[in-house]
């Protein structure tokens, strides 16, 4: 046809901005830490910024692969399997355009949690490029097109991750980051492990060049490197039982890495194994595995959930079970199974961090996400009761949000299989979202709906987690950051030094999770409600646009089952 080189053309144009989702935000880091803590409104604006130009970058790739297929960049100009392939096609680029623009949000929040908490312990010369250093190995792995690029990407970004869980260097962060230090680095020795046989195998460890040297090699081998990569991406994406170090490690981080972790660090092994179940090791010989796998972490995860009196507690355990939901569809290893999952992948992300910062906007207005400590923010702050409610009835299902339609099209492709675990899994997501609803509303009971609690922190309050035998005297007398932050509480009080509820303003307590000072406002921080209503108002877009968005990961599921375009993509040329 006439216009059959346009397309080419406009193709290899784009294919050029590929490797800019990870080149931008490292450069970013690197300008940041010479610039140190000076000039700390240039920090905020280069952040700023560079996630802005990734997320225009990414829908723009999204618009490319969509159209023209998957878009791809040779580094250096040497092909595989001599040089490094990134490859963004419909799957890696709608990941792409999900996770910056959350990451864009997460930023933002971030700047009014700086703001309202004491920067001296978090400084910014420390959160702003490790952040921007973890959105550079996100994208990564999202764009990797080999196995051995895949871990680096997967490296760089738990590098970044060990310095955003220990920030500010309390004993709970801490003893929270070693714990997932050890598994990190774990999954990481085994990950090496994995690449290696792959390589010994095959002769390779591009993805591209794969699918037909692992076809050729015996059923056996194959099934080894199959199950060695299970593994390791599923200790990343947290899927029973090899999520037991979640719930204790994400509640202890500042709300904005919660947040990001929560919502888009677990997703990542998610699209891993997306990638290397449809691509490497396509049909049905891990099926009932991979369905069992889902059944316990939808039925434990939600039982966990249940049983939490924690807001960040509660939802560490929901994002365990809800994974089970991503795996059930890629487990059914068919075009309704897997744009399901895809769908439920990005919007689960959304949705979950969307709850993570609204857990911190709990913590600023109460000094606390204990349930049982908490209670009447329904009435103190509306607000807050509408950014909680709007999430936590999309995670639990309710039509006609988008988590009612992304289960729904699981549950449909479940039953289309016609197997008994098939339907058993029917049922027991089914099962999941109604009790996710239980825990949702539990949630809204203690938290919102019921009247204040006597222990509820007043205006100016601040609370520090300092160690439980230390009493508020030596706290006060400390010159660390609870004299800092208790100093700004009674600024921020009555004038008189003590809260019209009758709590001393200044007053330091225990907090339930955290490690930095809290100090409590009456009035939420602009900022970090305004980027927690984008991330509400950005969820309710995939109801809005849930037809095309169907349509696109459907297209992505035919395009990932059939193999042939992202193979011949990269190595057709």
């Amino acid at each position: 046809m006439s216009g059959g080189a346009q397309p080419v053309e406009a193709a290899s144009a784009v294919s050029a901005l590929v490797p800019l989702p990870v080149v931008l935000p490292l450069c970013a880091a690197g300008v940041k830490l010479v610039i140190g803590m000076r000039l700390e409104r240039v920090q905020r604006f280069i952040s700023a910024a560079v996630l802005v130009a990734v997320l225009a970058i990414s829908l723009t790739l999204l618009v490319a692969a969509d159209r023209h297929g998957p878009q791809v960049m040779y580094a250096g100009g040497w092909a595989p399997p001599v040089g490094i392939v990134l490859v963004a096609d419909r799957l890696s680029a709608l990941m792409l355009v999900v996770s910056s623009a959350v990451t864009l949000c997460v930023l933002i929040y971030s700047f009014g949690q700086g703001m309202a908490d004491n920067d001296e312990a978090t400084p910014l010369s420390v959160f702003h490029p490790s952040y921007l250093v973890l959105v550079a190995g996100v994208s990564d792995t999202f764009l990797a097109g080999d196995l051995f690029n895949l871990y680096v990407g997967f490296e760089i970004m738990l590098t970044a991750s060990y310095v955003l869980l220990t920030i500010g260097g309390t004993i709970a962060r801490i003893r929270a980051g070693a714990t997932y230090a050890i598994v990190s680095l774990l999954s990481s020795v085994l990950f090496m492990a994995a690449v290696a046989m792959v390589y010994a195998a095959a002769g390779t460890v591009t993805m591209a060049e794969l699918p037909s040297r692992l076809d050729a090699l015996p059923e056996g081998i194959r099934t080894v490197i199959q199950i060695a990569l299970l593994t390791v991406f599923g200790i990343k994406a947290a899927v029973f039982p090899l999520a037991a170090w979640l719930p204790d490690s994400y509640p202890t981080a500042p709300a904005p890495v919660t947040a990001v972790f929560a919502g888009l660090l677990t997703k990542v092994g998610v699209y891993a194994i997306l990638r290397t179940q449809t691509l490497l090791f396509p049909g049905d010989r891990l099926e009932e595995a991979l369905m069992l796998v889902a059944l316990l972490s939808l039925l434990v995860g939600i039982l966990g959930a249940v049983a939490q009196t924690d807001l960040k507690r509660l939802l560490s355990f929901t994002l365990v079970s809800h994974m089970g939901y991503m795996v059930f569809g890629i487990a059914l290893d068919s075009p309704g199974g897997v744009s399901g999952a895809v769908f439920y992948v990005a919007h689960h992300i959304t949705v979950q961090t969307t709850l993570f910062l609204v857990a911190g906007l709990v913590e600023r207005r109460s000094g606390s996400t204990d349930l049982q400590s908490v209670g009447g923010l329904a009435t103190l702050s509306p607000l807050l009761a509408v950014l909680f409610f709007v999430p936590a009835m999309n995670l639990s299902g309710i039509p006609p949000l988008s988590g009612f339609l992304g289960k729904l099209g699981l549950l449909r492709a479940g039953v289309a299989d016609g197997g008994t675990m098939a339907y058993v899994l029917v049922a027991a997501g089914t099962a999941t979202s109604l009790l996710t609803l239980y825990a949702m509303a539990k949630a809204w009971n203690l938290a919102f709906w019921r009247a204040p609690t006597p222990e509820m922190c007043a205006e100016g309050t601040v609370l520090d987690t300092a160690e439980p035998d230390t009493d508020d005297s030596d706290a006060d007398s400390d010159s660390g950051s609870g004299t800092g932050s208790s100093s700004s509480g009674a600024d921020s009080g009555t004038g008189s030094g003590v809260d019209p509820a009758g709590v001393p303003a200044g007053t330091v307590r225990v907090a339930t999770f955290g490690g930095q000072a809290i100090t409590t406002t009456r009035t939420l921080p602009g900022t970090m409600a305004g980027a927690t209503v984008a991330l509400v108002l950005f969820g309710l877009a995939f109801t809005v646009l849930a037809g095309p968005l169907f349509g696109l990961t459907g297209r992505a599921a035919e395009e990932l089952l059939a193999r042939t375009p992202y193979v011949e993509a990269v190595m057709g040329r």
